[in-house]
Formats: structure tokens, C-alpha cells, sequence
């Protein structure tokens, strides 16, 4: 293995230029041997697992003053330190103030990112979200946004004269340093290619050399569990080593502050992501992958939940995340608060948590909400696009902006909040429609529809009935629609396939009293409907979820109609004829939000068109060519449309590994014809109830 390093500095030693060349020359061949180096491809024979670097007796060198320690161990999970500690296996982070804290940005928005190690380290580095930082896998490509400038780059603006280290294990680290190295903000690089031993050694000889900041990487652990899994003895040792490679750090902290008191050392231990029970980093955005921590030697006034297991449910966000890490150690440094990061410095009196924004109900407004915690007595500023557009009372917890554009588009905005020196900003996006009527022509046609304001559920038009697949399966639950259609109806129907008959028998049925798509006679039609998942689109997976259909999903040859969710929140349109299939798929959903989908198909042209109007993600359409057998074909099982289950009301029970949950939906409507695109276009602008047009 190769490792690069900058000799340590013979500043401190005798005058004598032969004798200081001789000094140098000798510190910089131990310092490669110690790793194997000495400018050539020969592999140095680590030390046996599980041991601990010996104490390194380098000179303690530097001025004294704030210095910043980062040790970020990949795959030590938070339940597994608290382990280790429990057990007497991690003394000396047993010493630190430890709470959980969350990963991977926010499900369904702009920020949300790949659970993996990349994305993390990314947002380790500048303090955002991909969105910003621009890293979104796990491959030697990526690059850090120059948008999104690392702590090193920061600190080093603020003081060029301060060196900084980083030490990596991981291979996958050190091309997103690259920048830093090459603008000379990171003075020392040091890829150690996979020896944990070789980051403690390194990491040590550059705190006592006197850099300011230190970042050391470690990847032991997470080895371990990709190899073995988390509950294998060689899992436990791998974690127990790490610890006592991080012990070994801590004391070279105590050593410079022996000799100097003045040393004021913040120490912030971390890891890139969360892994699942099977020690895998997924990228998924569920909880265990979520989840990591925030370990530091200094008491954090923000830091919440410290000494406390993790959640398992989406109030881990209401935690303090990885975009913390950069502002807290840029505070410790020095550096002004005024940067644009997607988290907040732990050391503050205010907290100032869950800063979301979602499009507002008239589509023309962007609705901000978040937390404060803490000391919350500072008056409230919002700032947009850098720009202040308000200053809100001391408390205050939302603001709606109002959106003044031109025309219809999607439209990007960075929002900050400031309370005190409390400062967290993000980035959101919003499908802008300017104020529209509902078009009167929704009314001809309408064959089935149903406001789902009111259990049971009644078909308006008198044509078809709309209830549970089996007696003793879910009943549906009316919940509130958050008043996306108000103020005409503030209630929508909640269909959960978790809750299911003895046979697996859940969903609801649409079955109409002439079934459109099987009826020769009918040359075309249009099922449109609003639908919202949970929060965290959990039933979007490798084998997709049925939001609604009247075939056996099993396949999509099978016989009649789909509209499927699948991995990232994907919306799918499907039609089969048994043998063949046709598909329209791409359509992005932006998870707990309402959005308005639409299947147009044209028997005639033979032509399936598919609609997805979203609150965040836009307008997006696509179509896919009928055969003549397929639309012979597209009433399917003949007994009826079924919502959050196929027409065999079986779909969840035969796929158990698409998991099962709750889906919302509204405004559920069939029309015997082809809906235009300004026709659905202005159910989405004006989000009216088509109830409104009824005289």
C-alpha cells in the first residue's frame, strides 16, 4: 500500500541544517515504513487484529489553542457503541456525550440522499445534503460541488497558516478530498488503503505535529459486517479494536494537553451511515439505515436525546443529523456561523430542528415549518435565496411564502432560518401554476365518481360501489387531507393493507355497474385520482406495491390495467393482455405528499397515456402503444378495481416482501373518455373537488 504524508516539521529542534536534514529524512522514512510505504507497491504486514498501534513518542510540536478531532468509523452502528459500552469494550468513548442522530436527508424532498457511504461522507465534509454537495454514489466519479465547501476549506480561509489532516481507510474517501488537496486546504492526505492501524498511527503523528483539524476514517467494522454480519464474534472484535484505536487517539489529545492546558481539543466521533439487521448499508431511507450518532468530548447544548437507544420511527429526524458535524467543528475553529449549511452548530443555546417546506394548497406558495428548542426568545428571520423576506416573532415555527411568477413552471429556492445563533437552511422546489378555473367539461362523461368525504363510500353518478374486498378486512379510515381541497371538503379515504382478513384478503373494490374498460362499445377512458403514501413511501419496492388495478400483479402480461409504486417512490402505469404488456414507467412521487395521477387510455388509437402531477417533482406524462389484444383484454379479472391491492385482493399476501401500509386517496373519478391534458392540468392547479362544478 501507498501512503502519502508530509514529514513532520524539525522546527523544533537543534539549529544545525545537516542535523535538521538528517532529522527530517529520518521522520520521513519511519513515517512510511510505519505503513508499509517507502515510495514503492510493498504491502507492510498489519498488526494482528484487534491490537492496539503502540503509543507514539514523536515530539509534540504546534502552537497551542482550538483544534478540531473528527473520527468517523464506518459500520459501528449506534446500537452496537452502546453495546460495546455496556460491555467495558470502549473505554474511552465511554467518556463521550453520545445521542443518536440521523443520515440520508429527507425522504421525498430535494435532500433526500443514498444511505451509503459516499452520500455521507459528503455531507460529513460540507455540513448538506446531495442536493447541494452533489454526491449521490458510491462510485470513484463523484466529485463535492464547489457550491458546498468542505470544513477544510473553510477553516482553511479562516486561517491559512493552520494545517489540517485526513487519514482514510476506505478507498472510496480520498478522491473527494482531492479539491481540498489540491487548493492546499488540506495540507496532508493520507490514504492508508484499508489498515485501520495505519489511521491511528498517522492521525496521531499529525494531532502531535499541531495541525488544527484532524479527520481519521476507519473501516474495520464495516468490513467486518459486510463479511460476517452484526452479531459474529468477528464483528465484536472489529468493533472492539476501532474503540481502542480511538482510546489511543484520546490520549494523545490528554499528552498535548499535559504539556500545554492551553490545547482546547473538540472531539467528535461519528459514522457515515446506519446498517441493517443483516449489516448491510442498503441506501434504503428506513430507520436502522438511517440511523448513525454523535459522540463528543465537549457537552453540546443542542445535541438532543444524548444517552438514549435510537427510534425506530420517523421521529428520528427531530434528532440532531450528519449536516451538524461540519457548522459544530467550523464553530470550534472560529469560523463565522453566516455559512450556508443544511445543519446547525451543537454549541449553540437554540436548537432549530425539522426544517421542512411543502407546496401550499394553492399552488402558488411555499409553506416552511420547523422546530426550535432550547433558547427560543431571538426574533425569527427567513431568508430566501440569501435574501431576508421576513423577520417572524420570537417562537414562531412556520412561514408561508407567496410565490410571484410569471408563468407556469417548476421553480428551485434556498430557504434559511436564522433564531439566534441558531441557522439551518434548505432547498426546495415548487411546481408553480398560476390561479386557474376547474374545467367545466371534467362534468361530461364522468361515469363513477367519488368524493371519499364520507364512509361509506358513495359513487356520485350512482353507477358503482366502492367498499372493502372481504367484511373483515380493513374498513378504511377517513383522515384529514391536510386541506389541499379546501374549503369545499377537509376529508379523505385511508385504505391499509397491513390490516387483512385470515386468507391475507385486503384493499378496497371499485366495481361498476357497466365495467368501462371491458365494454367494446366505450373507445376510451380516464380513471384520475389524488393519492398520498406514508412519509417514507415504505411500499415502494424491488417488486412494486398496487396503488390500483384490476389484474393478477404477478405479472404485468397478466390481463387488464395497473397503476403500480415502486423503489424510490417510482409511480408505474401497466396494461397486459395476458401474453404481452405495454408500460409507461419513470413517474416520480414525492412521498406524503398529495399528488394527482391519471391513466388515459385510448382503445381506438391504441394508446395508453400515463399523468403524475406533483407537488414537487412537477408535471410528468408518458404514453405506451396498445396492441389489439391488449385492449380486448384491459378488464382484467372482471371484478372490479381494487385500491392498495390487485384485482385478486391477494397481491400483498403472494409478495410478502413488498411490504404492506397505508395509501390516502381522494377525488377518486372514471370517465368514459380521454381526458385532455389542460382537462387534468386544472384538477392539479386549482385542487377543487370536481364536486364544485355540480350545480
Amino acid at each position: 500500500m501507498r501512503a502519502k504524508f508530509a514529514p513532520l516539521s524539525p522546527s523544533s529542534f537543534p539549529t544545525s541544517r545537516r542535523y535538521r536534514t538528517l532529522l527530517a529524512s529520518t521522520l520521513t522514512a519511519l513515517a512510511l515504513t510505519a505503513c508499509g510505504g517507502g515510495g514503492s507497491d510493498t504491502v507492510a504486514t498489519p498488526p494482528p487484529s484487534g491490537t492496539t498501534p503502540a503509543p507514539d513518542t514523536a515530539p509534540i510540536e504546534g502552537s497551542s489553542g482550538t483544534k478540531a478531532l473528527v473520527i468517523q468509523i464506518d459500520g459501528l452502528t449506534h446500537a452496537a457503541l452502546r453495546e460495546a459500552i455496556a460491555a467495558g469494550r470502549a473505554p474511552g468513548l465511554a467518556g463521550l456525550t453520545i445521542a443518536p442522530a440521523w443520515t440520508g436527508g429527507r425522504n421525498g424532498t430535494l435532500s433526500e440522499q443514498r444511505t451509503t457511504a459516499g452520500p455521507g461522507w459528503a455531507s460529513l465534509l460540507t455540513g448538506t445534503w446531495a442536493n447541494r454537495h452533489g454526491v449521490r454514489w458510491d462510485t470513484a466519479d463523484q466529485r463535492i460541488d464547489a457550491s458546498a465547501p468542505t470544513l477544510f476549506a473553510l477553516a482553511h480561509a479562516r486561517n491559512p497558516s493552520a494545517k489540517a489532516s485526513a487519514v482514510t481507510s476506505a478507498s472510496l474517501y480520498p478522491a473527494l478530498l482531492a479539491a481540498d488537496v489540491q487548493s492546499g486546504a488540506l495540507a496532508n492526505a493520507v490514504d492508508c488503503a484499508g489498515d485501520d492501524a495505519c489511521v491511528t498511527q498517522r492521525a496521531t503523528r499529525a494531532m502531535l505535529a499541531g495541525d488544527a483539524l484532524v479527520l481519521a476514517q476507519y473501516s474495520a467494522p464495516a468490513a467486518a459486517a459486510a463479511r460476517a454480519g452484526l452479531r459474529t464474534g468477528d464483528y465484536v472484535k472489529a468493533v472492539t479494536a476501532t474503540a481502542a484505536a480511538v482510546d489511543t487517539l484520546l490520549a494523545t489529545i490528554a499528552r498535548r494537553r499535559a504539556n500545554d492546558p492551553r490545547d482546547d481539543w473538540l472531539v467528535i466521533v461519528t459514522t457515515g451511515y446506519g446498517l441493517d439487521d443483516f449489516g448491510s448499508a442498503t441506501g434504503l431511507q428506513l430507520a436502522a439505515n438511517k440511523t448513525v450518532f454523535i459522540a463528543s468530548n465537549k457537552p453540546l447544548a443542542a445535541l438532543p436525546a444524548v444517552g438514549t437507544a435510537a427510534p425506530v420511527d420517523d421521529s428520528l429526524t427531530s434528532l440532531a443529523a450528519t449536516t451538524d458535524i461540519a457548522p459544530t467543528v467550523l464553530r470550534q475553529l472560529g469560523v463565522a456561523a453566516g455559512q450556508d449549511y443544511d445543519g446547525i452548530a451543537l454549541q449553540g443555546p437554540a436548537a432549530l430542528r425539522q426544517l421542512t417546506a411543502v407546496t401550499g394548497a394553492d399552488k402558488g406558495s411555499i409553506v416552511l415549518s420547523w422546530t426550535l428548542g432550547g433558547d427560543a426568545s431571538a426574533p425569527v428571520q427567513v431568508l430566501r435565496d440569501g435574501r431576508l423576506i421576513a423577520t417572524l416573532p420570537a417562537g414562531t415555527t412556520g412561514y408561508t411564502d407567496a410565490i410571484v411568477a410569471a408563468s407556469d413552471g417548476l421553480y428551485s429556492y434556498r430557504y434559511t432560518i436564522v433564531a439566534g445563533d441558531a441557522r439551518a437552511s434548505l432547498s426546495t422546489q415548487i411546481a408553480y401554476v398560476k390561479p386557474a378555473a376547474l374545467a367545466p367539461t371534467l362534468l361530461n362523461g364522468l361515469a363513477n365518481y367519488y368524493p371519499l368525504d364520507a364512509l361509506p363510500a358513495l359513487d356520485a353518478q350512482a353507477a358503482s360501489t366502492l367498499a372493502p374486498r372481504a367484511a373483515d378486512a380493513d374498513g378504511g379510515t377517513l383522515v384529514t387531507d391536510d386541506g389541499f381541497k379546501a374549503p369545499f371538503a377537509a376529508k379523505a379515504l385511508r385504505v391499509d393493507s397491513r390490516v387483512k382478513n385470515a386468507s391475507g384478503t385486503a384493499g378496497y373494490r371499485l366495481q361498476q355497474t357497466n365495467d368501462i374498460a371491458a365494454d367494446p362499445a366505450v373507445p376510451a377512458f380516464t380513471i384520475g385520482f389524488w393519492v398520498r403514501t406514508d412519509a417514507s413511501c415504505s411500499q415502494g419496492v424491488s417488486n412494486g406495491a398496487t396503488v390500483l388495478g384490476n389484474k393478477n400483479y404477478d405479472s404485468g402480461n397478466n390481463a387488464g390495467i395497473i397503476v403500480s409504486l415502486w423503489a424510490s417512490c417510482e409511480m408505474r402505469f401497466n396494461a397486459g393482455s395476458g401474453t404481452s404488456r405495454a408500460d409507461s414507467n419513470g413517474y416520480s412521487l414525492s412521498a406524503g405528499q398529495w399528488a394527482y395521477a391519471a391513466m388515459v387510455v385510448d382503445k381506438a388509437g391504441l394508446k395508453m397515456t400515463g399523468y403524475l402531477f406533483d407537488p414537487v417533482k412537477g408535471t410528468q406524462t408518458g404514453s405506451a402503444t396498445l396492441t389489439t389484444a391488449i385492449t380486448a383484454r384491459l378488464g382484467g379479472l372482471g371484478s372490479g378495481i381494487s385500491l392498495n391491492e390487485d384485482g385478486t385482493g391477494l397481491y400483498y399476501q403472494r409478495w410478502s416482501a413488498s411490504p404492506r401500509g397505508a395509501m390516502d386517496f381522494n377525488d377518486l373519478a372514471i370517465w368514459n373518455r380521454a381526458l385532455t391534458a389542460d382537462e387534468l392540468a386544472s384538477i392539479f392547479k386549482t385542487a377543487k373537488p370536481l364536486s364544485s362544478l355540480f350545480p
